[in-house]
Protein backbone atom coordinates (compact mmCIF):
# COMPACT_ATOMS: atom_id res chain seq x y z
CA UNK A 1 0.00 0.00 0.00
CA UNK A 2 1.13 3.54 -0.78
CA UNK A 3 -0.17 6.40 1.36
CA UNK A 4 0.32 10.10 0.70
CA UNK A 5 -0.47 12.09 3.82
CA UNK A 6 -0.98 15.85 3.53
CA UNK A 7 1.94 16.41 1.15
CA UNK A 8 3.01 20.02 0.63
CA UNK A 9 5.76 20.85 -1.85
CA UNK A 10 6.99 24.19 -3.15
CA UNK A 11 9.72 25.23 -5.53
CA UNK A 12 10.74 28.72 -4.52
CA UNK A 13 7.60 30.82 -4.38
CA UNK A 14 5.58 28.31 -6.42
CA UNK A 15 3.45 26.05 -4.23
CA UNK A 16 2.75 22.90 -6.26
CA UNK A 17 1.20 20.47 -3.74
CA UNK A 18 -1.04 21.85 -0.99
CA UNK A 19 -2.11 18.92 1.13
CA UNK A 20 -2.07 16.05 -1.35
CA UNK A 21 -3.58 12.99 0.34
CA UNK A 22 -4.24 9.67 -1.38
CA UNK A 23 -4.21 5.95 -0.57
CA UNK A 24 -3.26 3.43 -3.27
CA UNK A 25 -4.37 -0.06 -2.38
CA UNK A 26 -2.59 -3.22 -3.46
CA UNK A 27 -3.74 -4.45 -6.85
CA UNK A 28 -5.04 -1.03 -7.91
CA UNK A 29 -4.36 0.71 -11.17
CA UNK A 30 -4.64 4.15 -9.64
CA UNK A 31 -4.94 7.08 -12.02
CA UNK A 32 -3.81 10.53 -10.95
CA UNK A 33 -5.67 12.73 -13.38
CA UNK A 34 -5.30 16.43 -13.96
CA UNK A 35 -4.25 19.31 -16.15
CA UNK A 36 -0.67 19.59 -17.37
CA UNK A 37 1.55 21.32 -14.82
CA UNK A 38 -0.62 20.57 -11.79
CA UNK A 39 2.00 18.53 -9.92
CA UNK A 40 1.19 14.96 -10.91
CA UNK A 41 4.84 14.07 -11.60
CA UNK A 42 5.91 15.92 -8.46
CA UNK A 43 3.55 13.77 -6.40
CA UNK A 44 4.86 10.39 -7.54
CA UNK A 45 8.51 11.39 -7.23
CA UNK A 46 7.94 11.42 -3.46
CA UNK A 47 7.28 7.66 -3.58
CA UNK A 48 10.86 6.85 -4.53
CA UNK A 49 12.50 9.64 -2.57
CA UNK A 50 13.46 11.73 -5.60
CA UNK A 51 11.71 14.58 -3.80
CA UNK A 52 11.06 15.15 -0.11
CA UNK A 53 7.92 16.92 1.10
CA UNK A 54 8.09 20.30 2.79
CA UNK A 55 5.27 19.07 4.99
CA UNK A 56 3.46 15.76 5.32
CA UNK A 57 4.84 12.34 4.46
CA UNK A 58 4.46 9.24 2.29
CA UNK A 59 4.43 5.59 3.36
CA UNK A 60 5.17 2.57 1.17
CA UNK A 61 4.29 -0.77 2.78
CA UNK A 62 4.30 0.94 6.17
CA UNK A 63 7.75 2.50 5.72
CA UNK A 64 7.99 6.27 5.92
CA UNK A 65 9.97 7.18 2.81
CA UNK A 66 11.45 10.55 3.92
CA UNK A 67 12.77 8.91 7.12
CA UNK A 68 14.57 6.01 5.38
CA UNK A 69 18.34 5.66 5.42
CA UNK A 70 20.07 5.67 2.05
CA UNK A 71 20.46 1.88 2.17
CA UNK A 72 16.79 1.35 3.02
CA UNK A 73 15.76 3.81 0.30
CA UNK A 74 17.74 1.86 -2.30
CA UNK A 75 16.09 -1.34 -1.09
CA UNK A 76 12.66 0.27 -1.44
CA UNK A 77 13.48 1.48 -4.95
CA UNK A 78 14.29 -2.10 -5.97
CA UNK A 79 10.56 -2.86 -5.50
CA UNK A 80 9.40 0.05 -7.66
CA UNK A 81 9.57 0.29 -11.45
CA UNK A 82 9.45 3.79 -12.97
CA UNK A 83 8.36 4.33 -16.58
CA UNK A 84 9.44 7.80 -17.63
CA UNK A 85 7.36 10.09 -19.83
CA UNK A 86 9.66 9.88 -22.87
CA UNK A 87 11.09 6.42 -22.06
CA UNK A 88 14.50 7.94 -21.14
CA UNK A 89 16.47 5.39 -23.15
CA UNK A 90 20.21 5.81 -23.65
CA UNK A 91 20.74 6.22 -27.38
CA UNK A 92 24.29 4.81 -27.27
CA UNK A 93 23.08 1.48 -25.82
CA UNK A 94 21.13 -1.30 -27.49
CA UNK A 95 17.58 -2.07 -26.41
CA UNK A 96 18.83 -5.09 -24.47
CA UNK A 97 21.49 -3.02 -22.71
CA UNK A 98 18.88 -0.41 -21.79
CA UNK A 99 16.59 -3.07 -20.31
CA UNK A 100 19.50 -4.62 -18.40
CA UNK A 101 20.63 -1.35 -16.76
CA UNK A 102 18.66 -1.67 -13.53
CA UNK A 103 19.50 -5.36 -13.23
CA UNK A 104 23.23 -4.66 -13.59
CA UNK A 105 23.00 -1.98 -10.94
CA UNK A 106 21.34 -4.42 -8.54
CA UNK A 107 24.10 -6.93 -9.22
CA UNK A 108 21.99 -10.03 -8.54
CA UNK A 109 22.10 -11.45 -12.07
CA UNK A 110 24.83 -11.91 -14.65
CA UNK A 111 25.62 -13.92 -17.74
CA UNK A 112 22.84 -16.09 -19.14
CA UNK A 113 20.51 -15.39 -16.20
CA UNK A 114 20.71 -11.67 -16.97
CA UNK A 115 20.14 -12.24 -20.68
CA UNK A 116 17.15 -14.48 -19.93
CA UNK A 117 15.55 -11.83 -17.73
CA UNK A 118 16.02 -9.18 -20.42
CA UNK A 119 14.41 -11.37 -23.08
CA UNK A 120 11.58 -12.29 -20.70
CA UNK A 121 10.81 -8.60 -20.16
CA UNK A 122 10.93 -7.85 -23.89
CA UNK A 123 8.62 -10.80 -24.58
CA UNK A 124 6.09 -9.38 -22.12
CA UNK A 125 5.91 -6.12 -24.08
CA UNK A 126 5.75 -7.92 -27.46
CA UNK A 127 9.28 -7.01 -28.56
CA UNK A 128 10.95 -10.45 -28.47
CA UNK A 129 13.44 -9.70 -31.25
CA UNK A 130 14.38 -6.15 -30.31
CA UNK A 131 17.34 -6.71 -27.96
CA UNK A 132 20.00 -5.89 -30.57
CA UNK A 133 18.24 -2.84 -32.00
CA UNK A 134 19.27 0.72 -31.16
CA UNK A 135 16.74 3.22 -29.79
CA UNK A 136 17.06 5.19 -33.03
CA UNK A 137 15.57 2.18 -34.83
CA UNK A 138 12.36 2.34 -32.76
CA UNK A 139 9.08 4.16 -33.16
CA UNK A 140 7.74 6.25 -30.29
CA UNK A 141 5.42 3.45 -29.19
CA UNK A 142 8.22 0.91 -29.26
CA UNK A 143 10.41 3.18 -27.13
CA UNK A 144 7.60 3.37 -24.55
CA UNK A 145 7.37 -0.42 -24.55
CA UNK A 146 11.12 -0.74 -23.98
CA UNK A 147 10.73 1.66 -21.05
CA UNK A 148 8.09 -0.64 -19.59
CA UNK A 149 10.31 -3.68 -20.20
CA UNK A 150 13.17 -2.02 -18.31
CA UNK A 151 10.86 -1.35 -15.38
CA UNK A 152 9.34 -4.84 -15.21
CA UNK A 153 12.71 -6.58 -15.63
CA UNK A 154 13.26 -5.75 -11.95
CA UNK A 155 10.09 -7.71 -11.08
CA UNK A 156 8.78 -4.80 -9.02
CA UNK A 157 5.84 -4.75 -6.67
CA UNK A 158 4.82 -1.28 -7.86
CA UNK A 159 4.92 0.36 -11.28
CA UNK A 160 4.82 4.13 -11.71
CA UNK A 161 3.92 5.47 -15.15
CA UNK A 162 4.57 9.13 -15.98
CA UNK A 163 2.30 10.22 -18.86
CA UNK A 164 2.73 6.88 -20.69
CA UNK A 165 0.63 7.79 -23.75
CA UNK A 166 1.82 11.36 -24.30
CA UNK A 167 2.78 12.01 -27.92
CA UNK A 168 1.33 8.76 -29.24
CA UNK A 169 -1.37 8.32 -31.86
CA UNK A 170 -4.65 6.79 -30.63
CA UNK A 171 -3.92 3.27 -31.91
CA UNK A 172 -0.44 3.15 -30.35
CA UNK A 173 -1.80 4.67 -27.13
CA UNK A 174 -4.37 1.86 -26.98
CA UNK A 175 -1.53 -0.67 -27.27
CA UNK A 176 0.19 0.94 -24.28
CA UNK A 177 -3.08 0.86 -22.32
CA UNK A 178 -3.40 -2.86 -23.04
CA UNK A 179 0.19 -3.42 -21.89
CA UNK A 180 -0.43 -1.61 -18.60
CA UNK A 181 -3.47 -3.82 -17.99
CA UNK A 182 -1.42 -6.89 -18.86
CA UNK A 183 1.30 -5.96 -16.37
CA UNK A 184 -1.29 -5.73 -13.61
CA UNK A 185 -2.99 -8.99 -14.57
CA UNK A 186 0.12 -11.05 -15.43
CA UNK A 187 2.59 -9.77 -12.84
CA UNK A 188 0.17 -8.74 -10.09
CA UNK A 189 1.76 -5.31 -9.75
CA UNK A 190 0.10 -2.28 -8.22
CA UNK A 191 0.28 0.66 -10.62
CA UNK A 192 0.05 4.42 -10.43
CA UNK A 193 -0.52 6.15 -13.76
CA UNK A 194 -0.32 9.92 -14.03
CA UNK A 195 -2.04 11.32 -17.08
CA UNK A 196 -4.37 13.92 -18.50
CA UNK A 197 -5.63 11.34 -21.05
CA UNK A 198 -9.24 10.51 -20.19
CA UNK A 199 -9.33 7.55 -22.58
CA UNK A 200 -6.50 5.90 -20.63
CA UNK A 201 -8.18 6.72 -17.32
CA UNK A 202 -11.50 5.16 -18.33
CA UNK A 203 -9.90 2.15 -20.04
CA UNK A 204 -7.55 0.93 -17.31
CA UNK A 205 -8.17 2.72 -14.03
CA UNK A 206 -9.64 0.96 -11.02
CA UNK A 207 -9.61 4.20 -9.01
CA UNK A 208 -9.15 7.75 -10.25
CA UNK A 209 -7.97 10.76 -8.26
CA UNK A 210 -8.50 14.21 -9.75
CA UNK A 211 -5.63 16.52 -8.79
CA UNK A 212 -6.51 20.20 -8.77
CA UNK A 213 -4.96 23.18 -7.02
CA UNK A 214 -2.38 20.99 -5.29
CA UNK A 215 -4.77 18.53 -3.67
CA UNK A 216 -7.13 15.70 -4.55
CA UNK A 217 -10.41 17.21 -5.65
CA UNK A 218 -12.26 13.90 -5.90
CA UNK A 219 -11.38 10.19 -5.86
CA UNK A 220 -13.51 7.26 -6.99
CA UNK A 221 -14.08 4.56 -9.57
CA UNK A 222 -14.25 5.58 -13.23
CA UNK A 223 -18.05 5.44 -13.09
CA UNK A 224 -18.11 7.63 -9.98
CA UNK A 225 -15.83 10.22 -11.58
CA UNK A 226 -17.90 10.21 -14.78
CA UNK A 227 -21.03 10.86 -12.69
CA UNK A 228 -19.44 13.61 -10.59
CA UNK A 229 -21.34 16.83 -10.02
CA UNK A 230 -18.21 18.70 -8.91
CA UNK A 231 -17.89 21.66 -11.34
CA UNK A 232 -14.08 21.40 -11.59
CA UNK A 233 -14.22 17.67 -12.33
CA UNK A 234 -17.00 18.17 -14.86
CA UNK A 235 -15.07 20.97 -16.57
CA UNK A 236 -12.10 18.64 -17.01
CA UNK A 237 -13.92 15.53 -18.21
CA UNK A 238 -16.12 17.55 -20.59
CA UNK A 239 -13.10 19.37 -22.00
CA UNK A 240 -14.54 22.84 -21.50
CA UNK A 241 -11.91 25.54 -22.01
CA UNK A 242 -13.66 28.33 -20.12
CA UNK A 243 -12.43 28.29 -16.51
CA UNK A 244 -14.89 27.92 -13.69
CA UNK A 245 -14.55 30.78 -11.20
CA UNK A 246 -15.75 31.30 -7.67
CA UNK A 247 -16.21 27.60 -7.02
CA UNK A 248 -12.97 26.63 -5.27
Amino acid sequence: MIQFQNIHKSFGAKEVLRGFTLEVREGDIAIILGYSGTGKSVAIKHIVGLLEPDEGTVFVDGKEVPALSRRDLYELRSKIGYVFQFAALFDSLTVGENVAMGLRKQGHLEGQALADRVHEALDLVDLPDAADLMPSDLSGGMRKRVGIARAIALRPKYLLYDEPTTGLDPVTAAVIDDLMLRMQQTLGVTSIVITHDLRTAWNIGTRIAMLYDGKVRQVGTPDEIKASHDPIVRQFIEGRAKPVTGLD
